[in-house]
């Protein structure tokens, strides 16, 4: 190369910096690259960024899990090399295989639970309605109410209370 061809290829890479290049590509087709750490013309240091190109989509309309988990670990450095196939391959299966393991699990679980319920070894869960609190004057109890109240079709008057005896009044 000729010497005023390196200095502008120099020049172009201290004012525009490097070109991004390709590190690969996912199993859905878009494509990651990174641009490496560069110098500026007036002398900052930019560190690498890495970057993806979404195949046939806006980035708006990305959502969890569009992307391997590998690579999107890759784009946020959280690893420093860029992921394999195979190794995403992999884990997907690994993925798959949990998945139809806790299926399976929560079926036995489930069996189990109705045998032991059948059997009376297991009670079942009491289906309660607690209306109130504990610690409430009128714990399961209707608790009269000062202010009317109205559910779609019924309709309940406020009832009146009378001031309680404890309080003191102005004299």
């Amino acid at each position: 190369m000729s010497r005023s061809w390196l200095a502008l290829r120099a020049l172009r890479l201290r004012l525009f910096g490097p070109d991004k290049e390709l590190v690969g590509t996912d199993q859905f087709g878009n494509k990651y690259y990174r641009v490496p750490k560069h110098e500026t013309r007036p002398g900052h240091i930019i560190p690498e960024r890495r970057f993806v190109e979404p195949i046939n989509r806006q980035a708006y309309q990305y959502e969890t899990g569009d992307f391997p988990t590998e690579w999107e670990a890759w784009i946020r450095k959280k690893r420093k090399n860029p992921p394999t196939i195979e190794e995403i391959l992999k884990n997907e299966s690994y993925r798959e295989e949990m998945k139809q393991k806790i299926k399976d699990i929560s079926e036995k679980d489930k069996l189990l639970q109705a045998q032991g319920y059948k059997e009376g070894l297991v009670a079942e869960p009491a289906h309660t309605h607690v209306k109130g609190h504990a610690s409430a004057p009128y714990y399961g109890k209707e608790e009269p109410s000062q202010d009317p109240t109205s559910t779609a079709n019924t309709f309940q008057p406020g009832s009146w209370m009378p001031p309680s005896s404890d309080s003191s009044h102005n004299k």
